[in-house]
């Protein structure tokens, strides 16, 4: 997943939790978290973003059809997609092409981000396409966003299901305009765009012939997984770098709701966590702490990085460690700020803290998480380091009514691609997909994460962090991340392989 937020979905899981706190009451809804957002309603632009691609390829957009899925006319949106040929050996020789699904978000910061797809098509004499996903970045139906996010009948068509239409009817496109229609495709997708990946593999066998599908929770939704799976993650990548800091931050919800109840005690906590504007609420404040403890647990690689925030390697250690590291008296609070400023502010840069900011530009996920990606999410007593909270359909329906006027649908995703009895399902039906998940992950817990035949395999990592595969190579790659790489590379040139002579034996035939 990946991806995979979290705007209103975190507001109204973190709004309960605060509930929870201040009234002594047992929370009844956990809502899902965004897959690059998990956490809050948005989050700080980060401070070193570039503006520039360090890949080489060209910007082209293409009419797709509205909805795929009438014969009425609803009209057309300019879908942007980038194209990347250097490397390209052609149609003649059947060059494949490996197309990137893409995420909530924009497609450039998914290419950025995405260096392993970009590293191996010289291997192969692949050509690179990153198709942007309807509704983010500049794809956006009804000529802005504005006319696109306006309500719940321009937003209807913010489907999974006419994403991956948009792909196979844009990869057909330009397979024909190439007169390279014999050349394979393969997917590749992290998080939500992982989930797409494998999707379409299933869905649409005929237009690609494998999928890489990394951070992947297709099985994060009705019951299939426990949903305090995600929240346990979290909070066992901190536990398992230091007890004391775990239950340092279990206890600061309960301190942080306290001082907020005292006489000036919004505007000691707008002080105290260096805010650029005063705090109006205690929920904003538990919103924006908690999401860095989930982006944490996402990006904890082993190495720097920068892909939401500039953090150290293994940022999650670092941050334990400045918690613990503060002299004796330091409040809780006082602790918890020096440690989750290692999140927001590692470069020293950042001058005060904005609550309300969305760089990538993954609003959608709103609608998607209100609609059809209804995963189910709770949190522990016992074993999260966040408030207690169950999840409740109920009230989460009520959330999203008063927000789009639509009703989730809690078994759509099911219905439309499985989850239930997987195993099976895939054994009989599925082939050539990749699932590889980092066990460090949160969204781990809702992977397929054990082979179900020679061709659907699991890679699992104990120390990989979110779609860790996906992103560029460095010097400082541990030993089990590159064997993972050569164990993809080598389960797509087997899938290549398979293709061409399946295609040597069918001429020959004729």
């Amino acid at each position: 997943m990946p991806e995979p937020n979290a705007q209103f979905l975190l507001s109204l899981l973190l709004s309960l939790l605060v509930h929870l706190l201040s009234s002594s009451l047992p929370s009844t809804c956990h809502p899902p978290p965004r897959f690059l957002t998990p956490h809050r309603r948005s989050f700080p632009r980060p401070t070193l973003r570039q503006p520039f691609s360090r890949y080489k390829y060209d910007t082209r957009y293409f009419d797709q059809d509205l909805d795929h899925f009438s014969f009425s006319d609803a009209g057309k949106y300019s879908q942007r997609y980038l194209v990347g040929d250097e490397h390209w050996v052609g149609a003649q020789r059947r060059g494949p092409i490996f197309v990137y699904c893409g995420n909530e978000g924009d497609i450039e910061w998914f290419a950025d981000n995405t260096g392993f797809v970009w590293e191996i098509a010289p291997l192969f004499g692949a050509m690179v396409v990153f198709p942007e996903h309807r509704y983010y970045g500049v794809s956006m139906p009804y000529g802005s966003r504005e006319g696109a996010y306006r309500d719940a009948t321009t937003l209807s068509f913010l489907t999974a299901e006419q994403a991956l239409a948009d792909f196979a009817v844009l990869i057909t496109h330009l397979k024909s305009n190439l007169s390279a229609e014999a050349s394979p495709v393969v997917l590749f997708g992290g998080s939500y765009g992982g989930m797409l990946a494998a999707w379409m593999r299933l869905k649409y066998p005929h237009i690609a012939i494998g999928a890489l599908s990394s951070s992947a929770p297709i099985l994060q939704f009705e019951d299939i997984v426990p949903p305090e799976t995600f929240y346990d993650i979290v909070s066992n990548g901190f536990k398992r770098e230091s007890t004391s800091c775990f239950e340092t931050i279990k206890k600061s919800w309960e301190a942080l709701i306290e001082e907020g109840r005292k006489e000036n005690g919004l505007q000691k906590l707008t002080k105290m966590f260096c805010l650029c504007r005063e705090l109006k609420n205690v929920d904003d404040l538990v919103d924006w702490l908690s999401s860095a403890y989930s982006y944490l647990a996402m990006v904890n690689y082993p190495y720097p990085s920068s892909f939401l925030m500039p953090l150290p390697g293994h940022p999650i250690r670092e941050v334990c460690k400045r918690i613990d590291g503060c002299a004796n008296g330091t409040s809780i609070l006082e602790r918890i700020f020096e440690g989750v400023s290692v999140y927001y502010n590692f470069t020293g840069d950042v001058e005060c803290f904005k609550l309300d900011d969305d760089p990538h530009g993954m609003d959608g996920w709103n609608w998607q998480a209100c609609t059809e990606m209804v995963m189910p999410m709770s949190t522990s007593e016992d074993t999260s380091m966040f408030p207690p909270s169950e999840y409740d359909l109920s009230s989460f329906e009520e959330w999203c009514s008063s927000l789009f006027k639509v009703k989730p649908r809690s078994t759509w995703v099911t219905t439309e691609f499985g989850g239930h009895d997987i195993v099976a399902t895939l054994k009989k039906f599925g082939s050539n997909i990749i699932f590889a998940n980092g066990l460090l992950d949160p969204w781990s817990g809702g992977g397929v994460l054990q082979n179900i035949s020679d061709s659907v395999v699991a890679l699992i990592t104990e120390e990989g962090a979110h779609h860790i595969d996906l992103r560029a190579a460095t010097d400082e790659d541990p030993d089990w991340l590159i064997e993972q790489r050569q164990t993809e590379v080598n389960l797509i040139k087997k899938w290549l392989d398979d293709y061409n002579q399946a295609r040597v034996g069918a001429v020959s035939v004729m």
